[in-house]
């Protein structure tokens, strides 16, 4: 079965989700996503057809059809009372139940919009590829900042004040007018600017 192109029912979707429970049974440090889709296509089941991890649509049909059966899991197993499910990208674990029913009324994004099937049949691939240029945009961001922080021999975790106060000391130990360096009084500058975009 293709993974958007029919509607998945209740019963294939609980025969999916036990699947991936043992799965994850069988792996009990834990598994990252492309581990785990591996396995699914290894396993030929149905929804994670054996091609390449690389076209974004079938991607994100592949990589969505897993996260909703995921968060299916964990809402069952904490239901049930038989364990908790730590979701993320980079480790998927099934782990001992923690009683935690404030956890199930907090808001959660991400939860939501992964249990709404819907959201499978109905992204387009345009869809898709603007969000997967946002998320370049937001590691590329990201990456400058870390740059921007190493420029000014400072690193996460850190707060703003101490950001402007790391700069005001560099500015005025390299500033021109003092005797500093042109080009490195610029890099600093150019660093705060980049970490100033973060706070406004």
């Amino acid at each position: 079965m293709s993974v958007a192109t029919a509607a998945w029912s209740d019963a294939q979707l609980a025969a999916l989700q036990q699947q991936l429970l043992q799965l994850l049974r069988e792996h009990p440090g834990g598994l990252d996503e492309y581990t785990l889709l591996k396995l699914l296509q290894q396993g030929q089941q149905p929804g994670f057809p054996q091609i390449p991890l690389t076209e974004p649509l079938p991607l994100f049909h592949m990589h969505f059809l897993l996260f909703h059966l995921l968060y299916r899991l964990r809402e069952h197993l904490w239901e049930s009372q038989s364990g908790h499910l730590h979701i993320s990208p980079l480790q998927i674990q099934l782990r001992r139940y923690q009683s935690a029913p404030a956890a199930l009324s907090q808001p959660d994004s991400l939860r939501d919009y992964y249990l709404n099937i819907n959201h499978l049949y109905e992204t387009s691939e345009a869809q898709v590829k603007a969000g997967l240029d946002w998320f370049w945009q937001k590691l590329a961001a990201g990456e400058a900042r870390q740059a921007a922080l190493h420029t000014l021999a400072l690193s996460e975790p850190v707060e703003y004040a101490a950001i402007k106060r790391r700069y005001r000391e560099l500015a005025a130990q390299h500033h021109p007018d003092r005797g500093g360096d042109t080009a490195h009084f610029q890099t600093i500058n150019q660093a705060m600017a980049v970490l100033e975009r973060y706070y406004s």
